[in-house]
């Protein structure tokens, strides 16, 4: 956060994560059952009053996901998990998308790779669009 986030912030420019706290969230209180609270003092600790000011999530059931991943070589630690995990941490982020009053961009991914990339390309061509509309100059 420190050494990238800050500094590009402070420099106007956007910072694109492909991974931010909300998985945090996610993969250790709804995948693994940790007290929501701990990680939220962490989080607090860690990143003060930095937060996202949208979320793309790509959501996909879960079976689409492992039929993906199948393809890719080796799994990972996360991706030897149980299918329950993974239902759990995709309950997960749904729940905190609907909390989020407005922050999250959810995206089919159940789509093929075209389709979510056009969804993908339009939801960021309206971020850059309001972006645009909110810092006009007078």
């Amino acid at each position: 956060i420190e050494e990238v986030i800050e500094p590009a912030l402070a420099a106007g420019r956007w910072v694109l994560c492909d991974r931010f706290t909300d998985a945090t969230y996610a993969y250790q209180c709804g995948g693994r059952g940790l007290d929501r609270e701990a990680v939220a003092t962490l989080e607090s600790l860690v990143q003060g009053t930095l937060a996202p000011d949208c979320t793309l999530l790509l959501d996909a059931p879960v079976d689409t996901g492992m039929n993906r991943i199948e393809g890719r070589g080796e799994p990972d630690r996360f991706e030897r998990e149980e299918l329950a995990f993974f239902e759990r941490v995709r309950a997960s982020y749904r729940q905190l998308a609907n909390n989020s009053s407005g922050r999250y961009r959810i995206i089919d991914a159940s789509r093929p790779l075209e389709a979510v990339q056009g969804q993908l390309l339009q939801v960021c061509e309206e971020l850059v669009a309001c972006w645009g509309v909110r810092h006009q100059q007078p």
